[in-house]
């Protein structure tokens, strides 16, 4: 059975309940370990730009850029989950589709990373 769709708020209403949707997102992102490894390494990568002697602006550039890393980690969960409910087994387009968010992944990891080397060699 279909669960009744809840009625639409709007104004602060909407504001608050804007922010309980984006909060129970990110408990349900918390439980994915590559988010967990990703928040580690973006801990450790900024203690290493601080020990480094970054400069704040080179700083605000690498959170900014985490900050896509966790955007498109948040849109590749959302795409497993959408997959994984259309194509419970296997099927080719569900592989197509979880390899490609993981790629879209994997490029900001590479940024990130890229990002990183280029302040310290800087």
């Amino acid at each position: 059975m279909t669960k009744q769709k809840p009625p639409r708020v709007t104004g602060f209403a909407h504001l608050l309940a804007a922010a309980t949707y984006s909060a129970g997102g990110l408990k349900r992102l918390w439980r994915e370990a590559a988010f967990r490894q990703e928040v580690l390494g973006g801990a450790l990568a900024l203690i290493v730009l601080a020990l480094a002697g970054a400069s704040l602006p080179q700083v605000l550039g690498f959170v900014i850029l985490w900050l896509i890393l966790a955007t498109v980690e948040t849109l590749n969960t959302a795409l497993e989950v959408l997959v994984d409910q259309a194509s419970p087994g296997w099927s080719e387009f569900a592989r197509d589709a979880k390899d490609l968010g993981s790629l879209a992944v994997a490029f900001m990891i590479g940024a990130n990373g890229v990002y990183v080397v280029w302040v310290l060699l800087g």
